[in-house]
């Protein structure tokens, strides 16, 4: 049962997790000037006109890249529907805590500086986007063991 919706929903959970390497979650400008973006993988500046890494965050590398491999494995549980959707409850729980991780992080790194709405990167969202996905595949997982269920009725 691959062709469900549900994998779809899944597929697009796991996109969103790894997006978070292409797309920083905050820019900002120091107040010597210099360009300062943060990623998943580590906070990145513009020094003598080019993008250097200056530090880097092995550990939250490593959580996205098992955080976005799960809605990847849930997928291939479709013969155990009810698997799919504690895994996937779980997914969201994990996925609350990362951003919460994410925000400390951030604090960490910019210390007391004030951000405003242009400061956010389309990393920030992503999160929130993945949980969204799963709720819909959660929704068609749902679907899926009503449907199984009425047949069984009917035999």
């Amino acid at each position: 049962m691959l062709q469900r919706i549900q994998t779809v929903w899944l597929f697009f959970a796991t996109a969103a997790i790894f997006s978070l390497f292409l797309f920083p979650y905050i820019q900002l400008i120091n107040s010597d000037g210099v360009a300062t973006a943060i990623k998943v993988t580590g906070v990145y500046q513009s020094l003598n006109q080019q993008v250097v890494q200056t530090e880097p965050f092995i550990p939250l590398t490593i959580a996205t890249v098992i955080l976005g491999l799960i809605p990847f494995v849930i997928i291939f549980f479709y013969k155990d529907r009810k698997r799919q959707i504690v895994i996937s409850y779980l997914f969201i729980v994990i996925t609350l805590g990362y951003t919460f991780w994410l925000v400390q992080i951030t604090k960490h790194v910019i210390g007391g500086v004030t951000l405003q709405t242009n400061n956010y990167g389309i990393g920030v969202i992503l999160p929130s986007i993945a949980i969204l996905f799963v709720i819909l595949a959660i929704k068609g997982i749902r679907r899926d063991e009503k449907l199984v269920r009425s047949v069984d009725r009917l035999r």
